[in-house]
């Protein structure tokens, strides 16, 4: 995916991402996450009990939005397709992303029974 250079500043910034993925019923469902870039796909973790991963597994379709924390009216959005789900061993991803946002090594809110996920590799 191309990436603005007007922009790119945004997939390193502490900002959130707005995920948008399609419900069960055909109607979107927006919620704000946490989200890594890895110079190629944009990363955001999930628990595989929550309704945006049965989303993502009926209609892999997504829209991000990543807003400017300092001027909303700047922003990157990407439109695409989940083309890959993995897994997140040792929650690596997910304290790397407490690091990033909260600086804490390791993500605080674990809930027993989590299986957490990373959807990635956004296909245009």
């Amino acid at each position: 995916m191309t990436i603005p250079a007007s922009h790119a500043d945004l997939l390193d910034s502490t900002a959130l991402a707005h995920v948008a993925t399609i419900g069960p019923d055909g109607r979107p469902q927006n919620n704000p996450v946490w989200f890594g870039w890895d110079g190629t796909h944009v990363l955001f973790s999930q628990t595989t009990g929550r309704q945006k991963y049965r989303n993502l597994q009926q209609h892999p379709a997504v829209a991000l939005s990543i807003v400017d924390n300092a001027n909303p009216y700047r922003y990157l959005e990407i439109r695409g397709t989940v083309a890959e789900i993995v897994d997140d061993p040792g929650n690596a991803f997910i304290n790397s992303m407490a690091k990033k946002y909260i600086d804490q090594d390791e993500y605080p809110w674990h809930q027993p029974g989590d299986h957490r996920v990373n959807p990635y590799r956004y296909l245009e």
